[in-house]
């Protein structure tokens, strides 16, 4: 099966060109910006007609996008995560390879949700935020598109290679420098919000069983369980074996994140680092779950991996920055 895999150095991308390398049945051909692609080709700059022309040459039977941006103004996301789409599509319609497209979308598309429910595939998308309303108007664009089509709406992945800059990256490398430097009390803000997390390898195992599937329309991808960040960073920092006491700036009047043994500090610990706070970007509100039953029954997938080795293969990359 000849595979296109678009943003194969992402986040994502990387453990997608990695699950579907480990399938020996996969002939994967990179698209990208970078120099390390098999193709270089800019999406959001380049035309659907040199579009077409690549993939009438390669004439793969799926692509896979896993390309476009999370910062940046709304400009920047639109080119990247609208405009980029759009292209892909048109490029697809014209060609004659006939190929299956995988898209991944996002949780947020679908914007806030009510505190102890779970999001389903045909909830109204009320996005919160410039990422959200873009990444929503690229799936509106491939469902549209007359394709066979697929797109994977992504909750909040984690694991090996979180950015640094994403809270559960925050997170670690706040920890990281606390106990670099001996301080025995971490302030920590913005640990209410709950999140569905789910770790980026299962993320990509649902890209392989969707490339394979006949499935179409939205499929959430998530585990199904929303946490709150403040359990999140407890469990962070049982598994980094930091002993001291994380505080919530922004939790009730003395407020200690669960889960670890404070100490009685010293002189020196009234003066611990507090870490600003940040909303969650993602402009979801304080509650988000997928409900993940539509991954189950249309592509047979459901997630493997806990949140605990998600968060343990983030501490052991945070930690080799020591």
């Amino acid at each position: 099966m000849r595979v296109l895999l678009i943003g194969a150095n992402g986040y994502l991308g990387r453990f997608v060109a990695d699950r579907l390398l480990a399938d020996p049945a996969v002939q994967l051909t990179a698209l990208g910006r970078g120099d390390d692609a098999d193709v270089r080709f800019d999406l959001a700059a380049g035309s659907p007609g040199a579009l077409t022309r690549f993939l009438d040459a390669v004439h793969p039977q799926v692509v896979v996008n896993c390309a476009g941006a999370t910062r940046g103004g709304a400009r920047e996301l639109t080119r990247h995560n609208t405009v980029a789409v759009a292209t892909v599509c048109e490029g697809l319609r014209r060609s004659g390879c006939g190929a299956r497209l995988v898209h991944l979308g996002c949780g947020a598309e679908y914007g806030p949700s009510q505190p102890g429910s779970s999001t389903a595939e045909d909830a109204v998308p009320r996005p919160g935020g410039p990422y959200g309303v873009s990444k929503l108007a690229a799936t509106e664009l491939v469902l549209n598109s007359g394709l066979d089509a697929v797109v994977l709406r992504v909750f909040s992945p984690t694991g090996p290679g979180t950015p640094a800059g994403s809270p559960l990256g925050r997170l670690a490398e706040a920890l990281r420098r606390a106990m670099q430097s001996g301080d025995g009390e971490l302030k920590l803000g913005g640990l209410g919000v709950q999140r569905d997390f789910v770790d980026v390898r299962d993320v990509a195992r649902a890209v392989h069983a969707a490339a394979l599937s006949a499935a179409q329309g939205v499929i959430n991808i998530g585990s199904g369980r929303a946490v709150r960040l403040r359990d999140a960073a407890a469990v962070l920092a049982r598994v980094a074996g930091y002993g001291g006491a994380l505080h919530e700036l922004d939790g009730p009047p003395g407020a200690m994140v669960r889960g670890l043994i404070g100490h009685q500090r010293t002189d020196s610990e009234h003066h611990a680092p507090a870490v600003p706070v940040h909303p969650y970007p993602d402009g979801c509100g304080s509650w988000q779950q997928a409900d993940v039953r539509t991954a189950r029954d249309r592509l047979g997938w459901r997630p493997r991996i806990g949140l605990e080795e998600s968060l343990a293969d983030i501490w052991m990359e945070a930690a080799c920055r020591i």
